[in-house]
């Protein structure tokens, strides 16, 4: 069973994108469309206040009729950050994301962010994983 740590590993980049509170929901959709990411951790310093979805845009932004510039990130962020360690498994993982209804999950090693992985990512590492287990049962077969 595959761990955060592995899918971080398999990942090429392990660059988290952040924006400070004060940002704009202009400035971090910019972001996100420069990087090509769905999600944003809002951070001030080293502490996560919270993270930004393709989501947040859609559901507190553009049905709400904010507008992208005159509106903070702290106030359409989602404030409730859950987040794993790279020691938790995939099956975990995949637990709570689906509980929760989850996109990307922030990881946490003794307090400090150390990435960050998507629904994608996960599902990724999880096929592999089977395409593995397949590869050697159809070879423990034919031997």
């Amino acid at each position: 069973m595959s761990t955060v740590a592995q899918i971080l590993l398999s990942k090429p980049s392990h660059a988290v994108h952040t924006v400070l509170p004060s940002a704009t929901v202009r400035d971090a959709i910019e972001l996100m469309a420069k990087q090509r990411i769905g999600s944003l951790l809002i951070v001030e310093g080293t502490r996560i206040l919270g993270i930004f979805t393709e989501r947040d845009y859609a559901h507190k932004v553009e049905v709400r009729g904010r507008t992208s510039t005159g509106t903070p990130i702290s106030e359409v962020m989602t404030a409730d950050v859950m987040f794993v360690t790279p020691a938790t498994t995939t099956q975990e993982c995949m637990a709570l994301m689906t509980d929760k209804r989850l996109r990307h999950l922030p990881v946490m090693d003794h307090g400090k962010l150390v990435g960050l992985i998507s629904i994608g990512d996960l599902v990724k590492e999880i096929i592999s994983e089977q395409q593995f287990v397949i590869a050697q049962l159809e070879s423990y077969i034919h031997s």
